[in-house]
């Protein structure tokens, strides 16, 4: 894996992290979404994947503070540690609930945004609303392209009953089945995160990044859209690299796409400082 070596205590690692932060609480859903902010200059919000957190980010927060960027990561409504604003659960309103965040932490300025899997479906309804105000909408292993066929036995549901070694066997699975592509990365770290955030999810995403809500909205935004994917992305089954870029091309044809080779599905933790660096370029700067 590049960038720095894997902690070699996860929790204490990302505590850390987290407490360097400015947390803030915003309105949404009668209870309240949840921001770790690091860093000042132009404002990059992250949005993480289904299952998730802020710190489905972790390995990219100090490379964008060191390029300039305020780093605001969000904990999605129903994960992390945001609180829960119940069924249904549409692209249309969880998205209000990120921008009015937006609004309040960000008041009146342009901003950067980068969405990962299922936050890229939620981040594309938050660029529409908040449009002129985008600098570049960023797609990391982008979900949002229609629906994607579930294999059997694929994944293993990860519940509060399971034994500590039964948690990460469940982890570790996922990861190299889902996440990661070389299994050798699968680190300390990655089954911590994948623990945390499973047992603590409560908004369900997998309907959401099957729908086409991302093209939808990808055509009539003004700022410019980029999109990254591994090549080895597990989430392609089903239509393969190839479709999903020619759905893109279709729909934002000044699309800039890059494509990291061997590499899985959570492509800025198992390729950490290239796709740091991409996105610094891709997005112009922290300017």
């Amino acid at each position: 894996m590049d960038g720095s070596a894997a902690p070699g205590d996860p929790a204490g690692w990302l505590a850390d992290l987290a407490g360097r932060a400015r947390v803030h609480h915003t309105p949404g859903g009668g209870g309240a979404m949840v921001w770790h902010d690091w860093g000042d200059g132009v404002p990059m919000v992250l949005l993480h994947g289904g299952h998730g957190s802020w710190n489905h980010w972790c390995r990219t927060i100090e490379p964008l503070i060191a390029a300039g960027y305020r780093v605001l990561a969000a904990d999605l409504p129903g994960l992390g540690d945001s609180d829960d604003p119940g069924p249904p659960y549409t692209a249309e309103g969880l998205a209000e609930i990120v921008a009015h965040g937006i609004a309040r932490l960000v008041p009146g300025a342009a901003f950067h945004l980068a969405g990962f899997s299922f936050g890229a479906v939620i981040g594309a309804v938050v660029a529409e609303q908040l449009d002129g105000r985008v600098l570049s909408f960023n797609m990391v292993g982008a979900a949002g392209f229609g629906p994607r066929p579930r294999e059997p036995g694929s994944l293993v549901r990860i519940h509060p009953g399971m034994e500590a070694d039964e948690l990460r066997a469940a982890a570790r699975t996922n990861m190299e089945w889902l996440m990661i592509a070389d299994p050798a990365f699968v680190d300390e770290l990655a089954i911590h995160i994948q623990i945390t955030n499973s047992l603590r999810a409560r908004t369900v995403s997998r309907p959401l990044s099957n729908t086409t809500r991302l093209l939808d909205a990808l055509g009539g935004l003004l700022a410019p859209v980029n999109a990254v994917w591994g090549s080895r992305d597990r989430t392609l089954a089903g239509g393969g690299l190839d479709q999903r870029i020619a759905l893109l091309r279709e729909t934002r044809p000044d699309t800039n796409v890059e494509v990291l080779d061997g590499i899985g599905h959570w492509t800025q933790y198992e390729a950490a400082a290239d796709y740091a660096q991409l996105l610094v370029t891709m997005s112009g700067g922290a300017r």
